[in-house]
């Protein structure tokens, strides 16, 4: 069992910055790669950025294109969000996942446990 808690969102203005924090309890932090995705009204969740057990890291780049960084602290069992240069259509319900899995990070599938979600909201 892993319980994540995302905490960190709420409402900015385009170009402001936000850092999202999901601290994980449970199984061995060590032993998860973890995730971020974002859902906004009426669209599927979307991937956003991952990072390994080992520290590597994975972007879609398309929509976040060097604006967010992932990091880890595994001393601290929290995994981070750092978003930078927020845009209108950054504005979502975002939700990290954890998996013992070390490929395929960018589906939705791999991850068996979610977090309850934080929501951003970026105003012009």
């Amino acid at each position: 069992q892993v319980q994540l808690v995302e905490s960190g969102g709420g409402l900015v203005q385009a170009g402001d910055s936000l850092r999202l924090s999901c601290a994980a309890s449970g199984r061995t932090f060590t032993s998860n790669a973890m995730g971020w995705f974002r859902q906004a009204p009426g669209k599927e969740r979307e991937f956003v950025a991952a990072i390994s057990r080992s520290g590597s890291t994975l972007y879609n780049t398309d929509a976040v294109k060097g604006r967010f960084i992932i990091s880890r602290d595994n001393a601290k069992n929290t995994v981070y969000l750092q978003m930078n240069s927020l845009k209108l259509e950054d504005t979502a319900a975002y939700y990290c996942a954890a998996t013992l899995l070390g490929r395929r990070l960018s589906s939705r599938d791999v991850y068996d446990y979610w977090g309850q979600g934080t929501q951003v909201t970026v105003s012009s």
